[in-house]
């Protein structure tokens, strides 16, 4: 395992510390006019997602943390879990709701996302940033209305709901961003 110090903190970097892994959100090297300096630190705990805030020594050692991404295909869902399908040796792999993420909702079957572990211990998803979905319902668009900063409500086809602009009709592909859950433009 590579070892890091403070002084080598970069956003994204992961660390272990105290048997926990963490991900650097913000650092801040400080040397103060008087007394030594120091690395103040915004960190993620990437298996419960709690962010603290820490000042370490820059000459703090740490074990790096390396994460593995695994590319997952989606297949279904059977009450609190979902399964994905491992793209190489094809096992199932469940997951529970509360490691999905908030752009889950996105998400159709057979959309392969990474599935984020630490030592086999599965933490995250990471969905695809953009998708292309289909419309399912909204109010029908008035022809000729192209105001773009007037919208109204839509459900895709993944049951969530999004805000596009009024031009967009049932059965319409629209490309969302997963990240922010925004309209983008129709699907290409």
């Amino acid at each position: 395992m590579a070892t890091i110090t403070a002084g080598d903190f970069r956003n994204g970097k992961m660390f272990e510390m105290e048997g926990k892994v963490y991900q650097v959100v913000e650092f801040q090297h400080v040397k103060p006019g008087k007394g030594a300096a120091f690395v103040r630190t915004k960190m993620k705990n990437v298996m419960t997602g709690g962010v603290t805030e820490t000042s370490f020594n820059p000459t703090a050692k740490f074990e790096e943390a390396t994460v593995e991404r695994k590319d997952m295909a989606y297949s279904y869902n059977d009450g609190d879990l979902y399964y994905f399908m491992d793209q190489e040796t094809f096992d199932m792999v469940p997951l529970g709701a509360d490691l999905l993420g908030d752009a889950f909702r996105f998400i159709t079957e057979n959309t392969v996302c990474k599935v984020l572990s630490y030592k086999g211990n599965v933490f995250g998803l990471e969905c695809p940033n953009f998708m292309d979905l289909t419309v399912t319902e909204t109010e029908p668009g008035l022809a000729g209305n192209t105001a773009t900063n007037t919208l109204k409500p839509a459900t895709l086809e993944t049951g969530a709901e999004v805000k596009v602009p009024l031009f967009i009709n049932i059965g319409d592909k629209i490309q969302i961003d997963t990240r922010t859950g925004e309209y983008i433009g129709r699907a290409k």
